[in-house]
């Protein structure tokens, strides 16, 4: 099975909507049916960015002050970075699964990645030191680190949301997972070195990347669930990241304090802890689940009215309007094709989230996100001719 990408429909046969501007003046105008108006999509002055997209000044100075460390793990006991790559793949296809209805952009998919295994593991580790320092090292594992870490990683969650990536709970569960896996990686190799040295590097590779490779996403969860549904709402930011960053806190704060001081009081203890974990993890998954369901039903039911809206093939609403066959045709295509599918798809995805929003759509995000489509199904036309 192939898929053909045509060009917008011709304006004068094509419904009310955003189309490419015949003159020129601007990226896209509204045609309402019948004729072209005044309404134009004026584009902003935005400077050429310095960075590319997966990086920023934070991690660049993150990775900076991180490396001295990971390149001494690395000299000393090799296995522990071999290792502490290993929750990439147990944790990463998960967080692909759940991003599958409006997928995100890889490069913002790394940042994420790179935010929680730099700046929030740099700053965290400075902070951690100098805590275990000053109050010992109980103070240091059982309120410093819960604190500082879940506060690190709620702030790459927040760069999503500045960076206008984020748009809804979904979202704020997937940058929440990919911060705190690249969180949870850098933080193996420090863990796997110490082991090593103890010699018992096997066993806490087992406990720690094996059995609860995802402690630290769905800590953070909490906090990235919190932020998603206060963006999807428009209302504040800060009251509702500060509930979600509190439950982080707390769990995390608990599964520490478990870990380390549990077989001190009884083995029970220790048992609740992960019999806990276990717990939260089904009901997070059960719970995640549940939405991505409902958040691909809705996309399903909003294509054929966006297909109108913006000029979309007949062809292409065939192809959209079935989930399940939606995929069999992406399997089909070759890699380059699939590409550009998946770029008319996260299009088509945002555009239907945004106008699921409530109150007004706001007029320059949706141009912004209506030339992302457009753009990206005349990339198809060029892939496929090419």
């Amino acid at each position: 099975m192939s898929v053909e990408w045509a060009a917008p429909s011709t304006p004068g046969n094509a419904p009310a909507g955003w189309h490419p501007d015949p003159w020129g003046a601007s990226p896209f105008r509204w045609w309402d049916g019948t004729a072209w108006t005044a309404h134009v999509a004026s584009p902003t002055a935005e400077r050429k960015p310095r960075l590319p997209a997966w990086l920023s000044v934070p991690v660049i100075i993150g990775a900076i002050l991180s490396m001295f460390f990971i390149v001494q793990i690395a000299t000393d006991v090799p296995m522990a970075i071999v290792l502490g790559l290993v929750p990439i793949a147990i944790v990463g296809p998960v967080l692909v699964w759940l991003d599958r209805v409006e997928p995100e952009p890889w490069s913002a998919r790394v940042h994420a990645f790179l935010w929680g295994a730099f700046v929030a593991t740099a700053v965290s580790g400075i902070v951690n030191e100098l805590v275990g320092a000053g109050l010992g090292l109980g103070a240091s594992l059982v309120i410093s680190a819960p604190v500082i870490e879940e506060i690190m990683k709620a702030l790459g969650i927040w760069y999503a949301v500045r960076r206008k990536e984020l748009d809804g709970v979904m979202d704020g569960v997937v940058y929440a997972g990919w911060t705190a896996l690249g969180f949870a990686v850098v933080e193996n190799f420090l863990y796997f070195g110490l082991a090593d040295q103890e010699g018992q590097l096997i066993a806490v590779f087992i406990l720690r990347a094996l059995l609860t490779p995802f402690t630290h996403p769905l800590f953070t969860a909490w906090t990235g669930i919190a932020i998603g549904r206060a963006v999807a709402r428009g209302g504040p930011l800060l009251p509702s990241a500060l509930g979600g960053l509190a439950l982080a806190i707390l769990c995390h704060a608990a599964w520490n304090g478990a870990a380390s001081y549990g077989a001190e009081i009884s083995g029970w203890v220790v048992l609740g802890a992960f019999a806990m974990f276990i717990v939260l993890f089904f009901a997070v998954a059960i719970t995640l689940r549940k939405m991505r369901k409902r958040d691909q039903a809705r996309f399903v039911q909003l294509v054929p009215w966006l297909a109108q809206r913006y000029g979309m093939a007949e062809h292409e609403v065939g192809v959209f309007a079935q989930w399940d066959h939606m995929l069999k045709v992406r399997k089909s295509l070759a890699k380059e094709q699939r590409r550009y599918f998946d770029g008319v798809h996260a299009a088509l995805a945002r555009l239907a989230h945004l106008h699921d929003q409530p109150g007004d759509t706001d007029p320059a995000t949706e141009h912004a996100l209506a030339s992302r489509l457009s753009d990206a199904r005349f990339r198809g036309v060029s892939g496929a001719d090419a």
